[in-house]
């Protein structure tokens, strides 16, 4: 695994990500405090920011809206003892066994091998 984190391309601000998935504010901050979407706190401010690749755009399946797979992965590492910082950290990390980051694997649909590296943690 290695111990450097990939940055992602772009961020959304929460009430950006509203927009951009159509919900209101309030629904993006439930989908935070339910492990449905990770953010962390990002910029000058220290404003909570998603990494766009958590995200479905319009036009992709099941979108637009947060990964499906991702909610089952976030409560793993939350059950782990992570918390949103340390889960982003370990989703953009390379690791050997998944021979990607664990966010590359669930964009590409691998939910398994993710679920199965994360349980991986807790022991």
């Amino acid at each position: 695994m290695s111990v450097v984190p990939e940055e992602p391309a772009r961020w959304y601000s929460v009430p950006e990500v509203a927009e951009l998935i159509g919900i209101r504010l309030r629904d993006v901050r439930a989908m935070l405090r339910d492990h449905k979407l990770l953010a962390v706190p990002r910029g000058p401010n220290d404003a909570l920011s998603v990494p766009a690749e958590l995200l479905l755009g319009p036009d992709e399946q099941d979108g637009p809206g947060p990964l499906p797979a991702l909610r089952g992965t976030l409560m793993v590492l939350a059950d782990s003892g992570y918390d949103p910082e340390e889960s982003f950290r370990w989703l953009y990390t390379r690791h050997d066994e998944l021979d990607e980051t664990p966010i590359a694997a669930l964009r590409a649909r691998r939910t398994h091998a993710v679920r199965r590296a994360a349980q991986t943690i807790a022991f």
